[in-house]
């Protein structure tokens, strides 16, 4: 008996160490994060100034004297000049950009939680609840091994030879160019220190990535950081998924102990409020029906209630996961917050079937050589780049 429990715990211990989990649930969380947050950025692009920047509410002097209080890390009270804040905001823009095609991902994942933290934290006022999502998940994606497939990182290191010595030249050139940014943001930061040892920190793990796989691609040190790698990336796919399952948990509770929700009218006050009311007529003929308004009231509180009981069964959870990307869906077009709803969706994807997903690749690919007028290449697996030879993604 003891030597069947070791012997099983040896091979979860092997498989831990020896695999990153979730490689197609992670890419999807990283897509669609990037997605959600380029999106935001984009649409407010006019109201930008008012939202963050020198034109808003909320001055440079109150921000600085905010993130004092609460010890939160945002880049933009480096300096009160318009020009850095262009400047952040645009950096934010295309970092979301690469996060999404996967390219040199792990800088690119500390980029974009660099510009999630610095314009959340500037005028934390601002939001509509799927800011939280995002940036809680900004910090999460780069501890993730998320460019494994559907990247550009995938794809480039699908042409190195296995165990070869890296001939990387831009990756030295950009960990050079974020070394000098780290160093001037150190000296003007002032509070959030722990953002800034994990920026430090994944520098210096980059640098030593490199390092090793330039000099040491199939020696020790190479297996020992690919160990470590994959332990803090299902480590931090564990944290993501339970995260989920927590805003399920204390949403459904804490609905459950409100009185509009007990009787059931919850859905019809939202619904009558011109501010949610995108659809005026649509949310009328929804109002009007007080079946269906207790339905959907109800509905809600169970599914929220009961996802996180299901992720044992799977067929039960699957059909939970659709009725809540419904749900979000629902949100975004009924109460008009798209956003709060891409990033609910965004972090629902970590629980979708892995046979789905790659389905969902196979017709993405499809559609992509359609769209180019080409055809696939036989010699690769419709929509997936397959396993990356952990050369260059770190």
């Amino acid at each position: 008996m003891t030597t069947t429990v070791e012997r099983g715990a040896a091979r979860a211990i092997q498989r831990i160490t020896a695999t990153a989990f979730g490689p197609y649930q992670t890419a999807i969380v990283r897509i669609g994060f990037g997605t959600t947050w380029l999106v935001f950025l984009l649409v407010e692009l006019p109201h930008r100034h008012q939202l963050y920047g020198p034109e808003g509410p909320w001055s440079w002097d109150m921000g600085r004297e905010l993130v004092a209080n609460n010890n939160a890390f945002t880049g933009l009270l480096w300096s009160d000049s318009s020009l850095w804040f262009e400047t952040v905001y645009g950096l934010s823009i295309v970092a979301s950009l690469l996060l999404i095609l996967g390219w040199r991902t792990r800088a690119a994942s500390a980029l974009f939680m660099f510009g999630v933290l610095s314009l959340q934290n500037r005028s934390i006022f601002v939001g509509d609840g799927g800011d939280n999502v995002v940036h809680l998940m900004a910090i999460y994606l780069v501890l993730t091994r998320c460019a494994q497939v559907w990247s550009l990182d995938a794809r480039r290191a699908g042409r190195v030879v296995p165990g070869a010595p890296s001939r990387d030249r831009v990756g030295p050139l950009l960990w050079a160019v974020l070394g000098v940014g780290l160093v001037v943001g150190t000296s003007l930061n002032e509070t959030g220190p722990f953002v800034l040892v994990l920026l430090w920190a994944l520098w210096v793990a980059q640098g030593l990535w490199w390092l090793v796989c330039r000099y040491a691609p199939r020696g020790e040190p190479r297996v020992l950081l690919d160990v470590l790698a994959n332990v803090v990336h299902n480590g931090a796919l564990v944290v993501i998924m339970a995260e989920v399952c927590l805003i399920y948990a204390t949403a459904g509770w804490y609905k459950i102990q409100g009185s509009r929700w007990q009787d059931g009218t919850a859905l019809y006050y939202p619904l009558e409020l011109d501010y949610f009311t995108p659809w005026p007529a649509l949310s009328g003929i929804l109002a009007g029906s007080a079946l269906l308004v207790l339905v959907l009231t109800y509905g809600t509180v169970i599914v929220q209630v009961a996802f996180p009981f299901t992720l044992f069964n799977r067929r039960v959870k699957n059909v939970l996961l659709v009725a809540m990307i419904l749900e979000h869906a629902g949100i975004a077009v009924l109460l008009g917050l798209p956003i709060f709803s891409l990033s609910m969706i965004a972090a629902d994807a970590v629980f979708l079937p892995t046979a789905f997903l790659v389905w969902l690749g196979a017709r993405a690919a499809r559609a992509r050589d359609r769209l180019l007028s080409r055809k696939p290449d036989p010699g690769q697996p419709e929509g997936e780049t397959g396993e990356v030879p952990r050369t260059l993604v770190g």
